[in-house]
């Protein structure tokens, strides 16, 4: 059954190809990838993590092999070349988020990490108010859930409509002087649609509070420009963007980070110690205890060269035709409800949805194994979106720069036969 759905998308996209605008080479790009080389299914999980090409393959397999030392401690020739490296990579993030300073960028094993670090060494007292979402990951929840029980912090929500779209006049209405902070989500992992980051930094600073931004989402899908969105600090996941696993970066301005408590102390993280007394090193160090991962630090640099190769606008306009092509090829599916907006320029590259009658899970399941479609399932670590919609969580299919229109029509062909056959 597999098969006969696989050489029809096949036929599809062979008759529809003429008509089908590629503004990159998207057949090259998929010879870079491992995986899509090698046949090994279709993979639709990007949003939760993303493959990786050779040229980042290459420069962990590189730090192993040619110099496993440490960076920042030794002065040996090996630890020398990590330490460069370490540099190399942050001026590398610098230039490609489009700010100046190389030590704000911080190296943090994921963009929860950074939220975190950020949420507990802002200094919050209490009676402080927290403006968020009410769409975020739990990342950018649970932190300041546990704050308002353990500091006394209180808390307000904006507003989003039913399908997840942010409202800029709804989060106005939530701010006075007395907010201290504002932490919002670029993008979100369930609907795809962002956040006007600028426009929120730019009111939330006219109340003197700071702007934490979750960019887990936006940062591997469109041009982020740091400098132009303002935000205090700004959180992503590496290994969303093409890099190694357990990578991510919170990006703060100088003065900002000056004033930041780490949330992990120890060594690399001081100048100099007594019995008595404790003098923090200087920034970015004070916030990086203990060994790194320098292979991933270093393969971080690779992903940042190879997606700006590819282009920040190429990436978001090839998000934007594989989502109209899902959108467009299942629209007359009767018993599919679809989580968020049903147009494609508000969902980026992420495709939450339900079939009557099905699970979640069961759907992942089924795709998985009548056309090796790997998508995600559950409530996203998005618990509360859910739970305020009365929803059980959907399956979750996210693109990327490796997928291919004819992926996008074996996946599509696969859940309309799925929702035909065992939907309600």
């Amino acid at each position: 059954m597999g098969e006969d759905i696989i050489r029809l998308a096949r036929r599809r996209w062979f008759n529809y190809a003429d008509g089908i605008r590629l503004d990159m080479d998207v057949q090259r790009i998929r010879r870079d990838f491992p995986t899509v080389r090698d046949g090994r299914g279709i993979y639709l999980d990007s949003a939760c993590q993303s493959l990786r090409p050779d040229s980042v393959i290459q420069a962990i397999l590189e730090y192993y092999q040619e110099y496993p030392a440490c960076g920042g401690r030794s002065v040996h020739s090996m630890a020398t070349r990590v330490s460069v490296s370490m540099d190399e990579t942050r001026e590398a993030l610098a230039s490609f988020f489009g700010t100046r300073d190389p030590d704000c960028y911080i190296f943090t094993k994921n963009c929860t990490e950074g939220l975190n670090t950020a949420a507990y060494g802002i200094g919050l007292k209490k009676g402080d108010v927290v403006i968020t979402t009410d769409t975020e990951h739990n990342s950018n929840h649970v932190p300041w859930l546990n704050l308002e029980g353990s500091v006394g912090i209180r808390r307000r929500m904006s507003k989003s409509g039913p399908d997840g779209v942010f409202d800029l006049e709804a989060f106005h209405k939530c701010m006075g002087h007395d907010v201290k902070v504002v932490s919002v989500q670029h993008a979100s992992n369930v609907t795809g649609c962002t956040v006007p980051v600028r426009a929120v930094a730019e009111i939330a600073h006219d109340f003197g509070a700071k702007v934490i931004v979750d960019g887990a989402q936006a940062a591997p899908h469109m041009p982020v420009d740091l400098d132009r969105i303002g935000a205090d600090i700004y959180c992503m996941s590496v290994h969303k963007m093409l890099g190694p696993s357990g990578m991510g970066v919170m990006y703060g301005k100088r003065d900002v980070l000056e004033e930041l408590k780490p949330l992990t102390m120890g060594g690399g993280t001081v100048g100099l110690t007594t019995y008595t007394s404790v003098n923090q090193a200087p920034i970015p160090d004070r916030f990086e205890a203990g060994l790194h991962d320098y292979a991933g630090i270093i393969a971080t640099k690779a992903a940042l060269e190879y997606l700006k190769g590819v282009g920040m606008d190429e990436v978001r306009k090839w998000d934007h035709q594989l989502m109209e092509r899902i959108l467009g090829n299942l629209e007359d599916v009767k018993n599919l409800q679809v989580v968020g907006p049903t147009d494609a320029v508000s969902r980026g590259g992420v495709f939450s949805f339900n079939i009557g009658g099905l699970g979640a899970h069961d759907i992942a399941m089924m795709l998985d194994s009548m056309a090796g479609v790997m998508i995600r399932s559950g409530m996203h670590c998005a618990h509360p979106f859910y739970v305020s919609r009365g929803i059980d969580g959907s399956a979750r299919a996210s693109t990327y720069i490796y997928n291919s229109p004819e992926e996008i029509d074996v996946f599509t062909d696969t859940v309309r036969h799925i929702a035909e056959t065992f939907g309600d």
